[in-house]
């Protein structure tokens, strides 16, 4: 029986250009994602994440020693483990540390809200989402990034160790990764405090497995700082930061126009 021929049917591309029907309807900041575009759009995107960077360059510059605390977004102020996390933020702010979160609600937001508690300095680098996340009311300065990968170099970039409260894929994520950094010695020294013992201690058992499979060595768990008690956390951070990195209570230094980092106050107060 013969092949049924069809009227019309579409002719295969040669050409090696990539076809995406979905490319057109979907948002500006996910189609960096989709594979090759046209040259003009990816310089473009190129030039946008080069200025990301250097806008988060410039707005964090002088933001002072900081800490970052990871966790989820889904805790309310009634939930233990933001409690936790407020503390934490709190005793950080005593400690000196400026505390660095992702910006948004639950854990970020009580971290941030602990740093102000203590009349403490509190920083966010909030990610654009379509579910339209937004900074919490906890910050005094934040920046609002489009790409994944650029925000978690500032989350990293600034901060002289990380608290990591019991969260999701975001927070799986931001572990490893900084947990892949201290690996491969791209970061050196850095504590990693793992707060919510109950929370991670089947993580723990997996990594443990991993030490007695040899897919990491034992080595790459000694950065690891276990415990529930926000003051042994801080304590042990605060130690750290201040034997290997030098860090002292020194003063506080102050903007330049290197970078154009006093550019935002001057434009505003020409508006006055």
């Amino acid at each position: 029986m013969a092949d049924k021929v069809i009227e019309n049917e579409p002719k295969p591309d040669l050409s090696g250009e990539w076809k995406r029907n979905a490319g057109a309807a979907a948002p500006a900041e996910t189609k960096f994602l989709q594979g090759p575009a046209a040259r003009g759009s990816e310089f473009w995107q190129a030039f946008k994440i080069f200025r990301e960077l250097l806008y988060g360059f410039r707005k964090l510059h002088f933001v002072g020693p900081c800490v970052t605390v990871f966790g989820s977004a889904r805790f309310d102020e009634h939930h233990r483990y933001y409690r936790m996390a407020r503390t934490v933020g709190k005793e950080l702010a005593q400690s000196g540390f400026t505390v660095m979160t992702g910006g948004g609600p639950g854990i970020m937001e009580a971290a941030n809200r602990g740093a102000k508690d203590a009349n403490g300095r509190s920083v966010g680098c909030n990610i654009v989402l379509p579910m339209e996340q937004k900074p919490n009311p906890y910050l005094d300065t934040w920046i609002d990034f489009e790409y994944f990968f650029v925000r978690k170099v500032m989350l990293v970039k600034y901060s002289y160790a990380f608290v990591v409260m019991p969260g999701g894929f975001g927070t799986m994520d931001e572990l490893f990764e900084v947990a892949t950094l201290i690996q491969t010695g791209k970061v050196k020294g850095f504590p990693v405090a793992l707060m919510g013992t109950d929370y991670w201690a089947p993580l723990l058992d997996q990594l443990k497995l991993m030490v007695r499979e040899k897919t990491i060595e034992a080595t790459d768990l000694s950065q690891l700082i276990v415990s529930d008690d926000p003051g042994e956390v801080v304590s042990a951070i605060t130690d750290t930061a201040m034997q290997k990195f030098g860090l002292t209570y020194g003063p506080k230094v102050k903007p330049r126009w290197w970078m154009f980092e006093r550019f935002g106050s001057w434009w505003r107060g020409l508006g006055r």
